[in-house]
């Protein structure tokens, strides 16, 4: 899987990384010409211990002015206005564009203006990135098992065709990022019957583990993005394999579950989608 790497050294698609350069993953995925995606890992910025060292968040005890130094930076090396969310596990969705202020209360959030990234912070929730085929509208979703069970991925999918009644959610294609991974995750009975109250189907994606399950977050999501119109063939990314999961991999992402019990805090990723007006401008790197 090459948008994963094995080791920090080598995050860099073009094979290797120059000394001070940020990390990047590029999503593996058949993007329509004009979008443009990318996620981080958590080396490469300014923050220090424990939110070392690219750092997102504003709400995890880190520096402010480190965020802002990482979150500049991330501007700069996308050539957009990144449109940064106040996060609540919930399924509100924010339609973007060029003027739009930064910690709205939303899950998820949209774009059809040029040069709008669309960015989800996650340290163990799912980033779902989503494009429409016709390259018209672009959209980032923050699927935490709340927001998952309460619908935020049926939200963003609806909100991203609903401006266009020709175009139906079978026209759209999705990515998946790092997330806590299928055997890390576990959770009490009352997640499960989030799922299962719902969909009783939703039943094959927790294994019990003694008197709790082991959930599989990204199962759920590429489910309910199905379920939701998305042809199974057109979602990309995680696939519930070791080297996507946050918790075992503690050198290139953050985890909220393995960091807190050690430092109490943790930093967040960025991941980011947009929609580029100049296909003959590469993003700088």
């Amino acid at each position: 899987m090459k948008d994963i790497p094995t080791n920090p050294s080598s995050c860099d698609p073009r094979g290797g990384v120059q000394a001070g350069s940020v990390h990047w993953m590029y999503p593996d995925w058949p993007l329509p010409p004009g979008v443009r995606a990318v996620m981080s890992f958590r080396s490469g910025g300014y923050s220090t211990h424990p939110h070392t060292s690219w750092n997102f968040g504003t709400h995890v005890g880190d520096a402010v002015q480190a965020v802002e130094h990482n979150r500049t930076r991330l501007s700069e090396v996308t050539g957009a206005h990144c449109v940064f969310l106040n996060q609540v596990h919930g399924i509100e969705v924010v339609r973007a564009d060029l003027q739009t202020a930064q910690g709205l209360q939303a899950d998820a959030v949209v774009s059809a203006q040029p040069l709008v990234a669309c960015t989800i912070m996650v340290a163990d929730c799912l980033p779902v990135l989503l494009v429409r085929k016709d390259a018209r509208c672009v959209g980032a979703a923050h699927a935490g098992w709340r927001g998952l069970a309460a619908g935020v991925l049926e939200s963003v999918v609806e909100t991203m065709v609903s401006d266009a009644p020709s175009v139906h959610a079978s026209e759209l294609t999705a990515w998946m990022g790092p997330c806590i991974g299928p055997t890390a995750f576990e959770v009490g009975d009352e997640v499960r019957q989030a799922f299962v109250q719902d969909d009783a189907h939703a039943h094959i994606y927790f294994v019990a583990s003694g008197n709790k399950w082991l959930a599989n977050l990204q199962g759920l999501a590429r489910y309910r993005l199905v379920r939701a119109g998305l042809a199974p063939e057109a979602i990309f990314g995680n696939d519930g394999g070791a080297q996507w999961c946050t918790v075992g991999n503690e050198a290139l992402y953050f985890s909220h579950r393995r960091d807190t019990v050690r430092h109490g805090t943790t930093g967040r990723m960025a991941a980011c989608i947009w929609l580029h007006p100049s296909e003959g401008v590469s993003m700088a790197r």
